[in-house]
């Protein structure tokens, strides 16, 4: 398929996507949703692809979000349908990975956030290696964990999720091992001979065997391990507040840090990220991923996403203006309603 910004082949037994933006660490397009959506359905109909590989180019990011600046351009030239074609788009794509009938293999080699969790984080085999950074970060940008944040985040080791939705928590490839959010380790240096290993899955050799063969340990012991007791303790609050008043009590330079962290981010996109975590604990990824697509568009209709961008991607000035500005000023009958079945009825769908 003749494209610059991703780059599709067949190896043998391996149909292999190659996200191709570098230059914009790799943050995933509307475009690029649109060729791997089928692309996907059509190695999972070919008997001779035997599983999917989706890695990157270049040395920083496997991919860093969604392209969030296309989002922001389109509310400044007031292409409102722009929104609902890429969540509606991306949502489906992320949907299919959970389900996709074949193995299917994410190599994350550099910085994995946001959209670049959704397309790796549901597949079957995650393959993290030394340089591997991956955070959920959207509520510092006014945003709230999306990509099926709402199901696999609940899911991780105690309060695991609710402290990456909330403070935006940067893991390493020893603590994404520890978490569940990582498979496998293997080094980067072996990626290529790993990559031709799995050309050959059609002989009979299991991708299983095929990566464990490649497979090592990672360097030092996973420091989420080490404070797991204190969040577990902090953030099993009812409410964000409770989360932030159990840290403050706890004290220490880990929860002071943390507690500060979170105060930083958009206060209703905080009170939203609690309240999915702990919705989600109880919902099939089906309904999960209707639910965020409601929330997303609601997201995408008010003021902190755009406001949070601004500040953090285009003005670089670091200094959103959340409106509300604090936490006890959000209502919130404001939060439930943003949950709400939409009144028209349109609820993302995957037939």
């Amino acid at each position: 398929m003749e494209r610059d910004d991703i780059l599709i082949e067949t190896a043998g037994a391996m149909g292999r996507m190659t996200l191709n933006r570098p230059r914009a660490l790799n943050a995933l397009t509307l475009d690029q949703i649109r060729v791997m959506d089928p692309t996907l359905r059509r190695w999972a109909a070919d008997d001779g692809v035997k599983l999917a590989v989706v890695r990157a180019s270049g040395s920083k990011a496997f991919c860093a979000g969604g392209d969030i600046r296309s989002l922001f351009e389109a509310r400044r030239d007031n292409d409102l349908d722009h929104f609902s074609r890429f969540y509606w788009e991306e949502y489906r794509l992320n949907h299919l990975i959970k389900h996709y009938p074949k193995p299917y293999v994410a190599l994350l080699d550099g910085i994995v956030m946001g959209g670049g969790v959704g397309i790796s984080v549901h597949g079957s085999h995650r393959i993290a290696t030394e340089n591997t950074l991956f955070a959920m970060p959207e509520t510092g940008i006014g945003m709230f964990p999306d990509v099926g944040g709402t199901y696999f985040l609940p899911r991780l080791h105690g309060e695991t999720g609710m402290y990456l939705a909330l403070a935006g928590a940067r893991l390493r490839a020893a603590d994404c091992l520890y978490a569940g959010i990582a498979t496998h380790y293997v080094p980067s240096e072996r990626l290529p001979e790993l990559e031709q290993a799995l050309t050959r899955a059609g002989e009979g050799a299991a991708v299983d065997l095929l990566i464990e063969a490649y497979a090592e340990d990672p360097d030092g012991d996973a420091p989420l391990a080490a404070v797991r007791p204190v969040i577990d303790r902090c953030f099993a609050g009812d409410t964000v507040e409770e989360v932030l008043a159990a840290l403050e009590d706890e004290g220490g330079d880990w929860a002071v840090a943390t507690r500060s962290a979170i105060l930083a981010k958009s206060p209703t996109a905080l009170k939203v990220a609690h309240r999915q975590m702990r919705l989600g604990r109880a919902l099939t990824f089906d309904e999960a991923m209707r639910l965020e697509y409601r929330l997303a568009l609601r997201f995408m209709a008010g003021h902190e996403f755009f406001e949070g961008v601004r500040a953090i991607i285009i003005d670089k000035d670091n200094a959103p203006h959340w409106r509300p500005p604090r936490l006890p000023d959000v209502r919130e009958a404001d939060i439930a309603a943003l949950f709400e079945p939409p009144a028209d009825g349109r609820e993302l769908s995957f037939d």
